[in-house]
């Protein structure tokens, strides 16, 4: 078992009653200390005091079953806007947002998430900003996107 394997053992009972849900777990070692960040999320959003309390029972557990045999630091958080969207979970949250979606073939498209389900999202693309001869036809502006063509998909803030 890997330790990001062992990792998602021991954090998933820690996660309260469905309520909040791993998004990703990244170790990155170094020369004097290994860097473990635990990314967490719930469908109404997560709190600091719940990222607290989680982080401090998992450090608990992994100091009585002694994981690490080196120096390690634990950070347990939510994702920020700068981390991409990995679950289908994630998507469904952010409903209503817009988006900037990298696929697998390198196209980038930008628009408003519509829908979320388990395997595809539907994007809504904004008009053309040249104006046409021909109106553009509404259905032509929404985009099904399968989730496994997505290469990367992020949120967009906008200060307006």
């Amino acid at each position: 078992m890997t330790v990001k394997e062992h990792l998602e053992v021991l954090v998933t009972p820690l996660l309260e009653d469905g309520n909040c849900f791993l998004v990703d777990i990244i170790t990155k070692p170094s020369k004097v200390s290994q860097k473990v960040t635990i990314l967490l999320d719930s469908d109404e959003g997560i709190t600091i005091q719940q990222c607290t309390s989680i982080s401090r029972r998992l450090a608990k557990q992994l100091e009585e079953l002694e994981v690490f045999t080196e120096a390690y630091t634990l950070e347990v958080s939510s994702p920020g806007l700068d981390q991409p969207l990995v679950l289908a979970r994630q998507y469904q949250k952010n409903i209503g947002r817009n988006l900037k979606v990298t696929l697998k073939s390198g196209d980038v498209l930008q628009g408003s998430l519509l829908e979320a389900t388990q395997s595809e999202i539907v994007l809504q693309l904004p008009p053309p900003k040249k104006k046409s001869k021909e109106p553009v036809q509404e259905s032509s502006l929404l985009r099904r996107i399968s989730l496994e063509d997505i290469s990367k998909a992020m949120i967009e803030i906008s200060f307006k």
